[in-house]
């Protein structure tokens, strides 16, 4: 149970993605990538449900906090010893069942591209056609640096959402190919959100101050 979320910090992906070359579209794919980059820094914060599923099909759920900029957790369903923080600089994975913590700067992890508002999508994103016109799907990938991963996030166009999108999940993969799939439902934009939130308790022995 508690394997499928050691990739999850850094991996989701529900279907395999196709990428034609559509040269067309490219005064389009940059208006997009425009859009993104403003959902991104005008969000400054977000509460959501997810719902967690690796390549095997097992599937977890939890609550999602975001602030920006950098800070993120995934605290998952009762039972689930595990817990996920981005504080801003790092993003680190708690294990309570066997007392680990794990530990990788932001910059490190296909999230860096949704939780960090300087990141400038233009320079490493690309917009991945869809058949349906109200969903808006972006892939970030640093070509220079394929061990960090790949994030392609999934956006509902929304006029009621900030710069008229709604996240609806992303698609991360890492450079293991281990794949997870988060969608999110119940967005929250714009709600408080204390800094507290995205401290945590060192389980190991001698433990730390809480991080954060």
């Amino acid at each position: 149970m508690k394997r499928i979320v050691a990739p999850l910090m850094l991996v989701l992906a529900a279907a395999p993605l196709v990428v034609p070359t559509v040269p067309a579209a490219a005064q389009q794919g940059q208006s997009d990538l425009s859009r993104v980059n403003a959902y991104i820094r005008a969000v400054t914060t977000m509460t959501a449900d997810f719902s967690q599923t690796d390549r095997n099909g097992q599937t977890l759920t939890g609550k999602l906090t975001l602030k920006q900029p950098g800070k993120i957790r995934f605290q998952y369903q009762k039972g689930v010893p595990l817990l996920i923080v981005g504080d801003g600089k790092a993003l680190t994975l708690i294990d309570y069942e066997v007392r680990q913590v794990q530990r990788w700067p932001i910059g490190n992890s296909p999230l860096g591209a949704l939780i960090d508002p300087s990141k400038d999508l233009s320079k490493f994103g690309k917009v991945i056609p869809t058949d349906d016109p109200s969903i808006l799907s972006v892939q970030a990938r640093d070509s220079k640096r394929p061990e960090f991963g790949t994030i392609t996030m999934i956006f509902k166009r929304d006029a009621a959402s900030p710069a008229g999108l709604q996240l609806y999940g992303w698609v991360a993969l890492d450079s293991q190919n281990n794949r997870t799939a988060v969608r999110l439902s119940n967005q929250r934009y714009g709600v408080p959100v204390e800094d507290s939130a995205f401290r945590w308790t060192d389980p190991r022995p001698r433990g730390r101050s809480a991080g954060g």
